[in-house]
């Protein structure tokens, strides 16, 4: 984990958003409008979620017919759009980092509160799918028990007045700009979390930008520090991907000296745009070689400025050739930073072998090793043993 930083500010309760903070809602927000749009014969442009977010939904219901020139009024589009979320709920996948932190807090007896502009209604549905959500929180504030949403302080005013605690003792964790500006008028400290990749240069008010729940660090505000991090790794639930391995930029070895292993992202975007952009480790299974210890990177490689989410697996092995073409399965296990740019290149290179050396003996570790023989890294010709 990153060296430790000094403490900002002693805090003693949390306020958090739901949607695109805890909750991966985002996604079903796009499905819904494809659809519902599609009825009128328009096309959902991802460029509008960036307008909508953190909005009430009657100010983003406004916001797309205003700007789509829909034949409806926004009452309208509203009766139509709200069944049509309702039913979806259920299959909100909870952001990764969010189990952790709402556990980590209601174990160590900080007091917490959720402050979302969705209506009281919704918010209680969500959470019902979430087992443990809505007990861990003391206070519940939706935004339609307030007069004015975000980017109005109210919510979280009220938020803190049912937490009892002061404006200035509460720390804010929140994805949208609205939020973080109601959140700072309010006078709390502000950890932005931006729900939308590149976006971080818009959230100057923040008082802390991280990349995702998985690199908060609460100690920094005065609050308990997460115990779960092990010689700078950090345990998470294993997940799974897999392909033939195709050429890539051909940066990896010519420009890095770094062979790396590149999957076609095809049939994969969901789970790329679920997880965080960042350094993971785990093992890697060939169908013709064995299994190896990996290390890789998702993301944007903001040094090269990719213009695509990709993943670029590092197999910790000397091949005397290529395997283009070869079955790759890959079970990511554990997580070592964000992505970050760099001043030069030789600054990167040796983050990566620094990465490497990480993963090369964590890996080591009985908690990462077992996963080495699961048969979807173990056996990667069973074509149809996705996880």
């Amino acid at each position: 984990m990153a060296a430790a930083t000094p403490l900002r500010r002693l805090l003693s309760c949390v306020i958090l958003d739901l949607d695109g903070t805890l909750l991966n809602t985002d996604g079903i927000v796009g499905d819904v409008l494809k659809v519902l749009l599609g009825k009128y014969g328009k096309q959902w442009d991802t460029k509008m979620a960036l307008q909508i977010v953190g909005k009430t939904p009657i100010e983003a219901a406004t916001a797309i017919v205003e700007d789509y020139k829909l034949p409806c009024t926004t009452d309208e589009f509203m009766s139509e759009i709200t069944p049509m979320f309702s039913e979806r709920w259920c299959n909100i996948r909870a952001l990764p980092g969010a189990n952790r932190l709402i556990k980590h807090l209601k174990g160590h007896g900080v007091p917490m509160a959720l402050a979302s502009n969705s209506p009281r209604e919704s918010i209680e549905t969500k959470l019902s799918y979430h087992q443990g959500w809505k007990e861990s929180f003391s206070a519940i504030v939706g935004g339609d028990e307030v007069r004015m949403g975000k980017s109005s302080p109210e919510i979280f005013l009220e938020a803190a007045k049912l937490l009892n605690a002061e404006p200035s003792n509460c720390l804010v964790i929140e994805d949208s700009l609205p939020g973080v500006g109601g959140a700072k008028a309010a006078g709390m400290e502000v950890v932005a979390v931006p729900s939308y990749p590149k976006q971080s240069h818009l959230y100057a008010s923040a008082d802390e930008v991280v990349n995702s729940l998985l690199d908060l660090r609460p100690e920094i505000w005065g609050l308990p520090p997460f115990q779960d991090w092990i010689n700078g790794t950090l345990p998470i639930e294993p997940w799974y991907i897999g392909g033939p391995v195709i050429k890539g930029y051909g940066r990896g070895s010519k420009v890095l000296g770094i062979p790396t292993a590149n999957l076609s992202t095809e049939g994969w975007s969901d789970i790329l745009s679920y997880h965080p952009s960042g350094v993971y480790f785990g093992w890697a299974g060939l169908s013709t070689r064995g299994v190896y210890k990996m290390v890789m990177s998702i993301g944007w490689n903001p040094y090269f400025n990719n213009t695509e989410k990709t993943i670029e697996p590092w197999l910790l092995h000397d091949f005397n050739d290529d395997f283009y073409g070869e079955e790759l399965r890959l079970a990511i296990v554990g997580y070592i930073r964000p992505e970050a740019n760099f001043s030069s290149l030789e600054s990167l290179i040796s983050k990566i072998h620094e990465d490497g050396k990480i993963s090369e003996e964590a890996l080591d570790l009985p908690s990462y090793a077992t996963y080495k023989d699961v048969p979807y890294v173990k056996n990667p010709l069973q074509l149809n043993d996705r996880p």
